[in-house]
């Protein structure tokens, strides 16, 4: 959750001012979270109040979509996302924008095995990102956090999300970096920033390499980032940093979240 949380500090000053290089301050003034930290908060509330019951999920999912982002109207969402928003019945639209990857991180968190971590990743995105392509992109990159915490396997990651979900994993990002251009769907955001993790030698690499591709940046780094944190942790001057840049909503999600996966870790040692 906190890698999906960081990119998007880290990327958010770059979103529509491009910086196609790795070397740029990881931090400035103009850093700041957007609507990418603000849903992976709801999402991670809506999961907790929810657990263990499919279609209470859904239902605590999307409560928790409404009130964060009514919160929060000007966190800089998509136009199929803000419409939702604003719907009076707030029905799910078909929707395949990366909104619904960019927020899944705690997905990939919160269960014990890939079948669940997918099936409740795919719920997360349907309340508001009907597409398949939307689905699918939650999926995968939930997927791969899952593996990147537990298998700690570049080509274990690459080879399933490739052969699951159909993303083309084998490029690289100085050929893609020079051509790329703001793309805020799953299909054209999800495997850049895949495999900007997959190119990368640790979190910060991660981010710079994310934020670098250009186009939707804070999106891309936060993806990238919560697959990196997943597989390496967050070192604690870039988790600090970040963290001064959050209000007291979101830390208090933040903070009651790594209770509860305390809690998941400490009952599954004790069975």
């Amino acid at each position: 959750m906190l890698g999906a949380i960081i990119g998007d500090i880290i990327g958010s000053p770059y979103e529509r001012h491009n910086i196609k290089t790795v070397d740029f301050p990881l931090f400035s003034g103009r850093s700041r979270f957007t609507d990418d930290t603000v849903l992976t908060a709801a999402l991670a509330e809506g999961l907790m109040d929810g657990f263990g019951d499919e279609v209470k999920t859904e239902a605590c999912v999307k409560s928790s979509m409404l009130k964060f982002g009514r919160r929060y109207p000007k966190a800089g969402y998509g136009s199929h996302f803000k419409r939702w928003l604003l719907s009076p019945d707030a029905e799910t639209c078909d929707s395949f924008g990366n909104g619904a990857a960019m927020r899944v991180s705690p997905a990939g968190w919160i269960f014990s095995d890939l079948e669940a971590t997918e099936k409740y990743a795919a719920i997360s995105a349907r309340v508001s990102h009907g597409h398949p392509e939307g689905i699918k992109g939650a999926s995968s990159v939930a997927g791969a956090i899952f593996l990147a915490r537990t298998a700690k396997d570049k080509a274990v990651i690459k080879k399933y999300v490739e052969g699951k979900y159909g993303y083309d994993l084998s490029r690289r990002i100085d050929d893609i970096r020079p051509v790329y251009a703001f793309d805020s769907s799953c299909q054209g955001s999800v495997p850049e920033a895949i495999i900007a993790f997959l190119e990368s030698d640790g979190f910060e690499d991660t981010i710079r390499k994310a934020v670098s591709i250009g186009g939707d940046s804070d999106t891309i780094a936060a993806i990238a980032g919560s697959v990196a944190e997943a597989f390496w942790g967050i070192p604690e001057d870039i988790k600090h940093e970040s963290l001064e840049r959050l209000d007291t909503v979101i830390l208090s999600v933040i903070e009651r979240w790594e209770i509860f996966l305390y809690g998941l870790r400490r009952d599954k040692f004790n069975n």
